[in-house]
């Protein structure tokens, strides 16, 4: 079975703000754009533009309402890889294939030493990892690993492709192991949360909770006061003659 290293140097992860989350599934496709061919392009998986098209998901988002009556909301819920500190997956894995990097905490698939077994997404208690049936190997998030470390790419784009394409900042990227990084101090302050922290297993990722909803009843004077009175004018019997026009 796979070892997990004794320590990690930082804990790449991301925050994910269930609040700003509009369920758009932006960051979903961007991260199969990148992760199918290695850059933001057609999607290679089987019958992509066909009938039936079907392949690994690395990000998916699932909607639940909440709530009753007025009080009652959608929250869209991002879900994928957590990188957890003590990761199941990986130490069920029989050949080493799953593994969690000593350097930044993320944990990878080696495809080359994947026999598909299918162990480590059984042990998975978030989903997060799927079989590709064309290539028999699983597959899972990887923070996008030759993107954020890509000197090529210019500095703001070296992050997530789903933090990159989220249109509502929602999606949050960066060291927390780092109690001064601006991921640490965004869960300290909006009190993030882990996934299933009953189990154990530490997960890097946290969520933002939704923030209370709040509703004012705001004062409204009469209409009649805002509504110009008749003036006789040519451009006002211009308007009401073009009204009776296409009212007949």
């Amino acid at each position: 079975m796979t070892a997990l290293p004794a320590t990690t140097r930082k804990k790449l992860g991301l925050v994910i703000d269930l609040d700003t989350c509009v369920g758009c599934h932006a960051c979903a496709t961007s991260c199969k754009e990148w992760n199918a061919g290695g850059y933001s392009g057609p999607l290679t998986d089987e019958d992509a533009y066909g009938a039936d098209p079907h392949g690994a998901w690395l990000n998916r988002v699932h909607s639940y309402e909440v709530g009753e009556g007025a009080e009652s909301r959608t929250v869209n819920f991002p879900r994928s890889c957590l990188h957890c500190e003590t990761p199941a997956c990986v130490t069920v894995c029989p050949t080493g294939a799953s593994y969690k990097r000593a350097e930044d905490g993320i944990v990878l698939v080696n495809p080359d030493t994947c026999i598909g077994c299918k162990l480590c997404s059984w042990a998975c208690p978030y989903g997060a990892r799927e079989y590709d049936y064309t290539h028999g190997v699983m597959k899972k998030c990887t923070l996008c690993v030759d993107r954020i470390y890509n000197e090529t790419l210019a500095p703001e784009d070296r992050q997530p492709a789903c933090v990159r394409a989220c249109p509502t900042g929602a999606r949050h990227f960066g060291d927390l192991a780092d109690a001064e990084s601006a991921v640490s101090k965004l869960v300290a302050d909006r009190g993030g949360f882990d996934l299933l922290p009953e189990m154990d297993y530490k997960p890097t990722n946290k969520y933002l909770p939704p923030r209370p909803r709040t509703f004012e009843a705001k004062a409204v004077g009469p209409v009649a006061e805002s509504v110009p009175r008749p003036d006789g004018s040519a451009a006002e019997r211009l308007f009401a003659w073009v009204d009776r026009v296409l009212s007949t």
